[in-house]
């Protein structure tokens, strides 16, 4: 022994102490074992503040501090890309306003409604998702993709959307420019259900942020992180992750619960 220790340079108390820690315990196993099942569960889309968030919704009490040291020695970091913002560029032919004026905060459900499209392409082909997000809990109301910028696209979304309403509820409709958002039918349907018609100022993609912001996660968290082989694959995994982002996906500032549990516990009474 005491001529492998010199050749190893070590003392025999730090010897001694290495093999007395070997044999102890982890204390943080049962710990590590539920931050990855969280990690796992949601496909590397949560950090640590997220992990937490879910751990204490388990009932389990544990400090985000601990939670960031222990994903740090398990090796586990978020796999979503920094989000950016795209403006909108277009021509200004009806005379709308900003109403919403970045006022992102809804009071109750159905107030406050933003919508938008997005653009996927998946080997050369063209996939495009229209949703309305509800800003009291940014929930995803109602939603349509179509292989086409078609004006039935936005169309679609539109019926869908307004078939959620209840009684008297009339929310403002905020969108950015787009073409979509001026055709005539879209602004007739909007003045028959008695929807305000909110629009944002030319080029300022901050004034509809709250969408772009729905798209960034979708493609950080989503797109980017699966290879797709076609649209149609595509179609069925944006259905997917919308219903997980509505029921599943906690939302920090909704008291770490998902958009739908946010609603359903404010208004279960």
């Amino acid at each position: 022994m005491a001529v492998l220790l010199k050749v190893a340079e070590l003392s025999r108390s730090t010897f001694y102490y290495q093999v007395k820690a070997l044999g102890v315990e982890d204390k943080d196993a049962g710990l590590k074992a539920r931050i990855r099942a969280v990690y796992e569960r949601h496909k590397g889309r949560y950090g640590y503040r997220r992990i937490t968030a879910a751990l204490r919704q388990a009932g389990e009490r544990v400090n985000h501090k601990t939670v960031q040291r222990l994903m740090q020695i398990l090796g586990l970091k978020s796999l979503v890309r920094p989000k950016k913002y795209r403006s909108y560029q277009g021509q200004m032919h009806a005379t709308v306003p900003n109403l919403l004026a970045r006022q992102f905060l809804a009071e109750q459900p159905n107030q406050k409604w933003v919508t938008d499209v997005t653009e996927f392409n998946v080997r050369g082909e063209k996939l495009y998702l229209s949703p309305v997000m509800d800003l009291y809990n940014g929930e995803i109301v109602a939603y349509q993709t179509s292989p086409h910028p078609h004006f039935e696209l936005v169309g679609t979304m539109l019926r869908k959307a307004l078939a959620k309403l209840d009684g008297p509820q009339r929310p403002v409709l905020h969108s950015d420019q787009g073409w979509q958002y001026q055709m005539p039918a879209y602004r007739r349907a909007l003045t028959e259900h008695g929807l305000a018609q909110s629009m944002s100022r030319k080029g300022n993609c901050l004034d509809n942020a709250a969408m772009e912001s729905f798209f960034g996660t979708l493609k950080t968290e989503f797109f980017y992180l699966n290879p797709f082989t076609s649209i149609e694959q595509l179609q069925t995994g944006i259905r997917r992750y919308i219903h997980y982002y509505n029921h599943q996906r906690i939302k920090l500032k909704l008291k770490g619960l998902s958009p739908v549990q946010y609603r359903t516990q404010a208004f279960a009474a």
